[in-house]
Parts: structure tokens; C-alpha cells; sequence
């Protein structure tokens, strides 16, 4: 069949429909990849309204990475220094579930461990959940996410009451003042950085301004450009809200009606005057009036953040106090304006929808609330008291479970920790001391398969039929359009397999995803998230949609004066009305998901880098992505294409750091911090600011030699999110002298 199949981007967060055919047969043209396999056409799906038809080359060219070393059949081993033995599917199960009902039977139930991933489609996220929180009773369910977006979910709960970014893609097109802020949006989100940057364009009374050390591709666009010291970013954001109060720029009238907690924030702020701020940022004054003046004459203001924000030690407060410039002025619940948070992966919002976090259960529901446990253990058919009351362990708890032995069971799932964790080398020796590790995985080799006793092989893209959800809340059906290669499974099919081998065969009797998810919305009803008018079907039939999108309601018609028999009928609900129930926008009628239903500020004062930098270690490093790459290039990596943009990883400099060290362009560096040391060559450039250097997170033990950038970050974090800060930790560079440099690395200007 060469028709185009409808899916979804599996990178960033934006959720860019694709088309895919597949390849010509018959003696027409066929596609091929570097190798000479035949390979799926892909294009941008023009009626997809978030990308509009448009993709970047990483969606251009995923396709490119299906064959590549596959992780085709189950595999094992009894220690890690032996090598991997295929295995039946039959007696992959039969050992993990012998291991889980040994642990069940020890009483240590809370040993076992599970950490997902965004990349997960919903069905999946769900069904890990049930199987762990509901029919195991752990909330050891923690993914990536973690990571990336639970600074931003936490701060939208605090504020809000709960998670949900309550804007469009369509107010990128629409706002009178995008304030961008720890987003390098035109590398790492590039089709909503398309649709603003084209808007920005045409309309020059549209303000941008951009917050980031670095002169990034996203700052190059922008009107005002604030290059601020990592760390102060709640000094300027406090410092912009002292101006809006002495320039009046605010909205009292909202600010009385609709909030609450005000005078704590104002006697915050009122500490933040332009020169203490202009100081501890490292701008002047007057750049920092001129973004207060920005945002406060535009009717209509849009802030966008990612994980500049979200990876700090003060990722929520970050985020409320990113919220309080909102709710100060009025800047909420209307066409162009309001707080959205970029989301970093694929399915990272499908996940928080399915309490996708040691925290959270299905439906925006919290494991401390009494009422919320209830609920879920109702619907899934459990006695009282199953789910438990105390949050799961983390990520990071699960690296510290392992060195103190606590943790008797990893199933690690679509995710690669031994490159994306903070304090690598810790981390790594951590996963050696794991009694048992499963491995769940469409590729092999990676960078975490050194670490596991049992590898499943899974269906990854293209492969499997699912659902995942946006930045903006769009919903979209992922459709399959080939099998799996050789045994390859769904991940939610094999962790149902395992729920059924342990007894719970009537918790997992599903015979397809749309079966799952059809389960699944039901939880979300009368929740923030509700998605009860959702189905596989529904979608099929009517395109991505946003939520909220309750189920239709029944009104009655007439009474049978015979039979006293009530007829109902479904309300009809047509596209354009339900553009205008609160399905584009949140809090479009100002009423929030608090107690008192008002949004509350967050007073914070700025407390800096969790490890500043010294004498002994005077630069900031901070981290981040490139255009084409994306996470530890597990897919990325495989495309011919996208390893000539990005051939080899680097370290930026700024020219006067570089003078007074003595370096000069592509000469080594050896960078060292208190966890670790790498070796980067030198890309002396003014885009970064004196005292911070830079280094893409791409790269891996298994693409590049001491290149791996969280060899040297920490793993303190934010007190309410508990994302780590990996943006941020002190290093000292040591220049390698030229003619000790083992590798000549010459390479064109052009070629950065």
C-alpha cells in the first residue's frame, strides 16, 4: 500500500504531524538510506495544526534509523561480565516475574524499580502505572520526564492547581510581546521557533526578547537579548516585576479578583531595584527597563521557557515567578498571552496526563491525596489502602537506592541513564552494583545496555498504534505503519504480559492500544485533563485535538407518559463551538484550580547556582542540545545526515577567556570538575558570555571518547520538582598543549 500513514514526531515536544509512505517497489524509484536499505518516505502533514506541514531535518529523516541496530529478540545474562544469550520470550517473563514475586514474597515490594520515559506513547505510561502503583502497590515509576519537566509541573500546580500549560501554538501568531527565557528555541523547538520567528517578522511592533547566556540562533532573532549570569534568572524576573510596580504596569483589578498572596510577593520584589539586579545579572540598566517597558505596554504577552528553567535548583520557583509576571499585569487566559512551557520530549505531557511520575497518578491525581488514591483504586478494582500514600522514588533515588542496596529490581524503559544522569561516573557505578537489571529497548548497542542482566526488545515509532499528547495539549493518534521487526513488542504489551504472569490477568485483558486508552480516559474525567470524549476511533475521525474534551452529555428529550421512561439524546458539539469551550486556551474565565479558585503568587528570592563557581573552579558550564541531535543520539546518531552537521562535540569559549588561558580555536581542552573530567576541542566564539562555557549532552561513551557532558555535572536539585540542575556547575579548563594533542582536530569554521 503506498498510501501516506498520519503519526507524530517522536523528538521534541511540539508534536510536528508527518506522513509516511513506504518505500517504491516495482521497479520505481526508491528511497535508500547511506547503506542502501530502503527507506519510508516521510513529509510534513499540512493539516496537522501544530507544525502546519512543516518538520525538521531530524522528522525528515527518522526513518533512516529504523533498521539500524535493532534490538530484535530477548536476551540474557546471569552477570555483567558475561555476554548476552538470545532467549525465548517465554523465559524472559517467566524470570522477571520469578524475580518480582521473590521480592512480593520477601515483603520488599518497594525494592522494584521502574524508570520510562517520554518517549513512551500514553498506552504504555498507563499501563506501567497500573502494573506498579495499582497491582504491585509501589510508586517506583519514575521517567525522564523528571529530568526535563517536572520543574514546569510543578510550578503550574503551585500557581495554578494544577499541571497543564494553558496556551496555544496558535498565540505564537498572535501575541504582541514573546519573552523567551532558557530556551534555545530555534535548535531545540524549531517549528514553533518558524511559526514566531515568521510572525516576528511581518509585525514589528511584536516585541522579542531573549534570556540566555549564550548568543544563541533563538537570541539572533530576538530585539533585546539579555546575556544574564547563569544562576540570576529569578533576580531579572524579580527585577522586571519591581519596575512593573513603580511604572504601574500592573492589573489590580485581576490581581484583586483572581489572586492571592500578592503582599508576599511585593515585598520580595521591592528588594529587586535596577542596580542591584543589572549587577548580579551582568547587564545594564537600561536593557533591563526596556524589557520591563516591553512587557508592560503589550496588551498581549507570551513567555516560553524549557530546560534553562526547569534543570536549575530552583527550577520552581523559576517557573512561579516566570507565572507572577502573568498574573501581575493580567497576562493569562486570553489570545496571545500566558506561561508555556516548551515540552522537551515527545510524550512528556501523555505521561504527567497518566501520572507518568513517582508522584503523580492517572488523571492530574497526587499519591498523598486521600480522595485522589480512592479514585484510582475504585476504578482499577483494588481493596483500599493498595496504591500507596508516599511518593515513589525518583530518578535520582533510584541511582542512591542502588549504592545503599535498596533497590532489588531496575526495569529501565526507552531511555539511555547511563549518559543523560547527573554525576555520570556515580551513576555508572551505581547501575554495576544492580542485583537485577531489565533493559527495554528498540536498539543495541547503547550506552545502558553495558548495565543490564535481561534486554526486551521494543517496537519503537512507526511500529506501534498510540497516543501522545503536546505542548500545547493536542492529542494526536499515532498510527503504525510497518511491524515490528523479528520478536520486537509494544512496551504496554509487555508490561501487561507481565501483569497477567503475576496474577492479575483480569486487570490486563487488552487485546489492542485502543482498548488501553479507552480504559485510560476514563480516569481523566472531571479532571483538569479530561479526555473522556477521546478515543482511537475519535481521533481517526476528526484529527488531533485539544483537551479538555469531555465525553459528550446525555440531556433529556422527553418522558414515555406510558412507561415514565426518561429518552436522551447526545449534545451535538460542532468544531467551532468547541474552539470556544476552553479548549484552546485554560483559564479563559479566570477561574483556577485552587481551593478559592484563585492563582497564586510564589514569593521567591534568588538564591543562586547550587555550586557557584571559585578560584579552584572559576567557570560556569552550562549544557544543552544541538539543531540535529537530540537526547544521547541513540536514533540521531545512526543518520548519516545529521553526523555531518554535528561530526564531533566541543566546548564554546568566549575570546577573552580564552586569551588569558592561552587557547587558541579547535585546541584541546581538558575540562574538570569536582565529579569528573572530559576533553573537548575549543570553539572560541562571542556567542557565550565571559566566564561560562558550553558543551552539547549528546555524546556517550559509544560516539566519542571523554566527551560525555554529565561526567561533570551535580545532582542537587530543586526541593519541589527534584529535577536536577543540569544546566549549571562550576569547571576548571586545562589547555592541553598543541603538540600533545592527540588528535589533530582541523576543522573549518564553517564546519561548527
Amino acid at each position: 500500500m503506498n498510501e501516506f500513514t498520519k503519526t507524530l514526531c517522536p523528538y521534541c515536544g511540539v508534536g510536528c504531524g508527518l506522513e509516511v509512505s513506504p518505500p517504491a517497489q516495482h521497479g520505481k524509484a526508491t528511497n535508500r538510506d547511506s547503506e542502501g536499505t530502503p527507506t519510508w518516505r516521510v513529509r510534513g502533514d499540512k493539516s496537522h495544526p501544530s507544525s502546519q506541514g512543516m518538520v525538521c531535518v531530524k522528522g525528515a529523516t527518522i526513518t533512516e534509523s529504523l533498521n539500524k541496530n535493532r534490538l530484535h529478540y530477548p536476551m540474557m545474562r546471569n552477570s555483567l561480565d558475561q555476554e548476552f544469550r538470545r532467549v525465548s520470550w517465554d523465559e524472559a517473563f517467566n524470570l522477571i516475574t520469578k524475580r518480582i514475586q521473590t521480592l512480593r514474597l520477601q515483603n520488599e515490594t518497594d525494592s522494584i524499580c521502574m524508570y520510562g520515559s517520554g518517549q513512551f506513547q500514553t498506552e504504555d505510561y498507563y499501563i506501567a502505572q497500573k502494573l506498579l502503583k495499582g497491582c504491585l502497590g509501589t510508586n517506583n515509576f519514575d521517567a525522564n520526564s523528571r529530568l526535563c519537566m517536572s520543574s514546569a509541573v510543578s510550578g503550574y500546580i503551585q500557581s495554578f492547581g494544577a499541571d497543564g500549560p494553558p496556551c496555544c501554538y496558535d498565540d505564537l501568531e498572535l501575541t504582541d510581546c514573546a519573552f523567551l527565557i532558557g530556551t534555545n528555541t530555534a535548535e531545540c523547538h524549531p517549528i514553533v521557533f518558524n511559526r514566531l520567528a515568521k510572525y516576528h517578522k511581518k509585525n514589528r511592533h511584536v516585541k522579542m526578547v531573549v534570556v540566555d547566556p549564550r548568543r544563541t540562533p533563538t537570541a539572533e532573532a530576538a530585539d533585546l537579548h539579555l546575556a544574564i549570569r547563569p544562576g540570576t534568572d529569578i533576580d531579572l524576573l524579580n527585577g522586571i516585576a519591581h519596575l512593573l510596580m513603580k511604572w504601574n504596569y500592573i492589573d489590580t483589578a485581576f490581581m484583586d479578583d483572581c489572586t492571592s498572596n500578592f503582599p508576599a510577593y511585593a515585598e520580595v520584589i521591592s528588594h529587586y531595584s535596577p542596580d542591584v539586579v543589572a549587577r548580579q545579572c551582568g547587564i545594564n540598566i537600561e536593557d533591563l527597563e526596556t524589557a520591563a517597558k516591553y512587557w508592560g505596554k503589550s496588551k498581549s504577552v507570551l513567555s516560553l521557557w524549557s530546560m534553562g528553567v526547569n534543570q536549575s535548583s530552583e527550577g520552581t520557583a523559576k517557573v512561579r515567578t516566570i507565572i507572577n509576571l502573568h498574573l501581575m499585569t493580567g497576562q493569562i487566559g486570553k489570545p496571545g498571552a500566558g506561561p508555556f512551557s516548551l515540552t522537551g520530549q515527545p510524550n512528556a505531557m501523555g505521561g504527567r496526563e497518566a501520572g507518568g511520575l513517582a508522584h503523580l497518578l492517572p488523571g492530574y491525581r497526587l499519591v498523598k491525596n486521600d480522595k485522589h488514591r480512592a479514585e484510582v483504586e475504585d476504578f482499577w478494582g483494588l481493596e483500599r489502602g493498595k496504591i500507596s500514600p508516599i511518593s515513589g522514588l525518583t530518578a535520582w533515588d533510584m541511582i542512591t537506592g542502588l549504592e545503599s542496596g535498596n533497590v532489588g529490581l531496575l526495569w529501565i524503559a526507552a531511555t539511555n541513564p547511563a549518559v543523560s544522569m547527573p554525576d555520570l561516573e556515580r551513576t555508572k557505578k551505581a547501575l554495576l552494583k544492580s542485583p537485577f537489571t531489565i533493559y527495554q529497548d528498540a536498539y543495541y548497542p547503547t550506552e545502558t545496555s553495558a548495565y543490564a542482566h535481561v534486554l526486551l526488545p521494543a517496537a519503537q515509532w512507526g511500529e506501534k498504534t498510540g497516543i501522545m499528547t503536546n505542548s500545547e495539549r493536542r492529542v494526536t493518534l499515532c498510527s503504525a505503519f510497518r511491524e515490528p521487526p523479528r520478536e520486537a513488542k509494544p512496551d504496554w504489551e509487555i508490561f501487561a504480559e507481565v501483569g497477567r504472569r503475576l496474577g492479575f490477568e483480569d486487570k490486563f485483558a487488552f487485546n489492542n492500544s485502543a482498548e488501553v486508552y479507552a480504559e485510560f480516559v476514563q480516569l481523566t474525567r472531571q479532571r483538569p485533563c479530561d479526555m473522556s470524549g477521546l478515543s482511537h476511533q475519535e481521533l481517526e475521525a476528526h484529527g488531533p485535538t485539544q483537551w479538555p474534551h469531555p465525553e459528550k452529555k446525555a440531556k433529556p428529550i422527553f418522558i414515555d407518559s406510558d412507561t415514565g421512561v426518561m429518552s436522551f439524546e447526545l449534545e451535538e458539539v460542532n468544531d467551532s463551538q468547541v474552539e470556544t469551550q476552553n479548549t484552546k486556551r485554560l483559564y479563559t474565565d479566570l477561574l483556577f484550580h485552587t481551593p478559592d479558585g484563585r492563582a497564586r503568587f510564589g514569593a521567591y528570592y534568588s538564591k543562586g547556582l547550587a555550586e557557584p563557581p571559585d578560584p579552584n573552579y572559576p567557570f560556569i558550564l552550562t549544557t544543552g542540545r544541538l539543531y540535529g541531535h537530540w537526547h544521547t543520539q541513540t536514533r540521531t546518531g545512526r543518520i548519516e545526515k545529521i553526523r555531518q552537521m554535528h561530526p564531533e562535540p566541543f566546548i564554546e569559549i568566549h575570546p577573552r577567556d580564552a586569551a588569558t588561558l592561552g587557547i587558541i580555536d579547535h585546541q584541546w581542552l581538558e575540562v574538570r570538575s569536582r565529579r569528573g573530567k572530559t576533553k573537548f576541542p575549543a570553539k572560541v566564539t562571542k556567542a557565550i558570555s565571559p566566564g561560562t562555557v558550553f558543551i552539547p549532552m549528546h555524546w556517550g561513551k559509544l560516539w566519542a571518547d571523554d566527551a560525555e557532558a554529565n561526567n561533570l555535572t551535580h545532582s542537587e536539585s530543586c526541593p519541589d520538582s527534584l529535577q536536577p540542575e543540569l544546566k549549571a556547575c562550576a569547571v576548571q579548563l586545562v589547555p592541553i598543549p598543541v603538540e600533545n594533542t592527540v588528535q589533530n582536530y582541523q576543522l573549518q569554521s564553517s564546519q561548527w
